[in-house]
């Protein structure tokens, strides 16, 4: 998607430009047609009215869709690191050698999920981390297995192979949820209902001789709307980050000796 690659500054300056532009030109255009402000002073204001109620529930739409995906990338990183941290603790009640192989790969496993929240979606970097993270998930589920094969009947490696299975899916959730963007058909009608709604309203503002601060405030806190909406949908570009604390949480934790004192 084009707007997904725009660079944050760029975006936040072209959307400025493109609402306060649109609201500016309405604006000179009222004021030229005021000598015949009749009727036209009327339909405007009923398309204004009409516009105005179309852009609103636009913003709100697409706002809803992209919060709604923010909330669920940020839940999909605490389930990771949640996954991940039971995966580790479990991997400690492995015998040896299964349990330092097994836990020096889940350290390797935790930085590559960690680099994830920093690399922009289907990027070069982003996909040889996913396939860093796959080829890490292939060696450790081969090692379960293993640990299963070798001991049957103990509880250990089963519980163990149960929370890897849950790790490797919520990387998949996770990756995912990354790359589901607002659709853009959704996005360019919010662009261009809000650019046409703010011309009709410095139209009205134009034909009835008001001021232009007013509508200058309008048009910015609708481009800021747009902008966040936006931002939202742009998971390692914009302001509004997805914050990894619980995956940094988790690996200052690996540090830390694991239990009982066995060294890795």
């Amino acid at each position: 998607m084009v707007l997904f690659l725009i660079p944050t500054a760029l975006l936040m300056v072209g959307l400025l430009v493109l609402i306060e532009g649109s609201a500016v030109a309405g604006l000179l255009l009222g004021k030229r047609a005021q000598e015949h402000h009749g009727g036209l002073r009327e339909s405007s204001g009923v398309l204004q009215g009409a516009l105005l109620g179309f852009m609103g529930l636009l913003l709100a739409f697409g706002l809803s869709l992209a919060l709604g995906r923010y909330e669920a990338r940020r839940a999909a990183v605490v389930d990771d690191a949640n996954s991940i941290g039971t995966t580790y603790l479990r991997a400690q009640t492995l015998s040896e050698p299964m349990r330092g192989r097994s836990l020096r790969l889940l350290v390797k496993y935790a930085d590559a999920e960690l680099r994830l929240t920093d690399e922009e979606p289907g990027s070069d970097a982003a996909d040889a981390t996913v396939a860093e993270g796959s080829a890490l998930q292939r060696r450790l589920w081969a090692s379960a297995v293993r640990a299963v094969r070798e001991e049957p009947t103990a509880s250990a490696p089963r519980l163990y192979e149960e929370s890897l299975n849950t790790m490797i899916d919520e990387q998949t959730v996770r990756v995912t949820g990354l790359s589901n963007r607002v659709p853009t058909e959704v996005l360019l009608l919010e662009l261009v209902g809000s650019a046409i709604a703010m011309f009709l309203v410095g139209l009205h503002v134009g034909l009835l001789g008001r001021g232009l601060t007013p509508l200058l405030l309008a048009a910015g806190l609708v481009a800021f709307l747009l902008f966040a909406t936006f931002d939202l949908d742009r998971p390692t570009r914009g302001f509004i980050e997805i914050p990894d604390t619980p995956l940094t949480d988790l690996r200052a934790s690996m540090n830390e000796p694991p239990v009982a004192g066995v060294s890795q």
